[in-house]
């Protein structure tokens, strides 16, 4: 491809005008040849008939020259009967004679019959020429000729010319007629190529429509219903076997997220299902431990120390059981409550809970002077809060600085920050997905509770079921999760009436 070519691909323009610029290219190229086939070939006919005429004249002056020579007079009516070059030659015909490289004599015929001598300076330009050469264009100060040189009998060049002005008039006037009817022609074949380029490209165009609405929607998670399909593809064609395999995909893609989401339902309905289900017998169990634990009957140390560790697994097993069964709400889609809610209000009550289970931290509080107000659910927003701050005072050593900001607006900004080592780069991407483990570098509290590695999808999956989003980032030294909630819509203020 030629680099203008190549630069109007690169440069990103749409296939239909490259389409368009193609067809007219191909097309200029076309006229361009025909154009310049058609000027050679009646430029070479136009100047075969005057070499012919020219070849013809130069005999009869050649015998108007052999006659004067011999002092015989010509026939009647023969060249040269009348005159140096005679009343057979046409008007504007040069005739001269060149001795020595000197023009000695020359004369050029008029409309009238008569003739005049050749200018100097187009005498000298006569002279130059050399003889016995088939016709060749000269310019003279009287016009473009076309002249013939031949050698005479005593030595002499005859020179013998006809004006080409008129054979080079009609090539021009032919170029003209040819540029302007390319022209015509060249602007109605781009309106016809734009008009046929943009209907042939039509059905493609509803191709990439289609394509381009399927790629917007959340194929990632819900009931996906893929309606989109390319309307009548014409199997002929090439647009047509593409419309009709984006169609095929279509139907595939449809079939497997309606199998992965009947997977997922049972899924989640199982998880729902059993979590219900095992919360009675596993409050029966922390109850029995108790209440056996309490009896006035003495008990070896091992037994005492195995129904703690009961009670202890009872309550861990109890709560991932609730935790399980939040989520598999959250993903079923079960309405939240929607009211306003101070967030303010809500980080103070954490933050002191988060004390009193954490004395060995350091907590503080980053809070704007006016209340901060979200639309929400209060207590599920109460239990990320609860999760960031368990998450941080869990997987940080005693003595971490752990700072709980809020910034007000449209969305309202929650931070969790807290100077411990930080978080695994490996493990960074994945910290939101369920039963994600932190390594050592995120040291367990003091006590060494397990974690269940659902707290921060809980927080995910609340923020992401208020409209907002959660997100982290972590260096050693540094680590801090960001919430955004919507705020509270700006109520409009109440007219005044007023007098008229």
């Amino acid at each position: 491809m030629s680099a203008p070519g190549r630069r109007f691909r690169d440069r990103g323009h749409s296939l239909r005008a490259r389409l368009v610029v193609t067809v007219l290219l191909l097309f200029v190229l076309a006229c361009a040849v025909i154009g310049v086939a058609t000027t050679i070939a009646l430029r070479q006919f136009l100047y075969n008939r005057l070499d012919q005429d020219i070849l013809g004249a130069a005999e009869r002056f050649t015998m108007s020259r052999q006659f004067q020579e011999r002092g015989i007079p010509p026939p009647l009516g023969a060249p040269g009967r009348d005159g140096f070059l005679g009343p057979a030659q046409k008007p504007r015909t040069l005739g001269a004679v060149i001795v020595g490289g000197v023009v000695v004599q020359s004369e050029v015929t008029d409309r009238r019959g008569s003739s005049a001598a050749l200018p100097a300076h187009d005498a000298a330009t006569i002279a130059a020429l050399p003889a016995n050469t088939r016709p060749e264009n000269v310019q003279l100060s009287i016009g473009e000729y076309r002249v013939a040189t031949i050698s005479g009998a005593s030595g002499e060049v005859l020179a013998l010319g006809q004006p080409a002005d008129e054979a080079t008039g009609i090539l021009n006037g032919l170029v003209v007629i040819e540029l302007v009817v390319i022209g015509v022609a060249l602007g109605g074949a781009a309106v016809a190529a734009t008009l046929v380029v943009r209907r042939e490209l039509r059905p493609l165009e509803q191709v990439a429509s289609v394509a381009a609405k399927v790629s917007t929607m959340p194929l990632d998670k819900g009931e996906i219903e893929l309606a989109e399909r390319v309307r009548d593809p014409d199997p002929r064609t090439e647009v047509g076997q593409v419309g009709g395999a984006l169609n095929r995909m279509l139907d595939n893609i449809e079939g497997a997220l309606e199998a992965r989401q009947e997977s997922e339902t049972q899924l989640r309905q199982f998880v729902a299902d059993a979590s219900h289900e095992l919360r009675t017998p596993l409050a029966a169990i922390r109850g029995y431990a108790e209440l056996t634990r309490r009896d006035g009957t003495v008990l070896p140390e091992s037994t005492t120390h195995a129904l703690t560790r009961i009670s202890s697994q009872a309550m861990r097993m109890s709560t991932l059981v609730e935790d399980l069964l939040l989520l598999a709400r959250l993903d079923a889609g079960r309405p939240l409550e929607r009211a306003e809610v101070d967030l303010t209000r809500l980080v103070l009550d954490a933050v002191g809970d988060a004390h009193a289970a954490g004395p060995g931290h350091r907590w503080k509080l980053d809070l704007p002077d006016e209340p901060v107000t979200v639309v929400g659910d209060a207590s599920r927003l109460t239990q990320v809060l609860v999760n960031l701050l368990a998450n941080a005072r869990t997987h940080t050593p005693a003595g971490t600085e752990v700072t709980v900001g809020l910034v007000a607006g449209s969305p309202a900004e929650l931070t969790v920050t807290d100077t411990g080592p930080g978080i695994p780069p490996a493990l960074l991407p994945h910290v939101f997905e369920r039963f994600a483990r932190g390594e050592r570098s995120r040291v367990r509290a003091v006590n060494n509770t397990a974690s269940t590695g659902l707290g921060l999808a809980i927080v995910d999956a609340v923020v992401s079921a208020h409209g907002g989003s959660v997100s982290v980032a972590s260096e050693p030294g540094r680590t801090a999760f960001t919430v955004r909630l919507p705020g509270v819509p700006a109520k409009s203020p109440v007219p005044v009436p007023t007098r008229v």
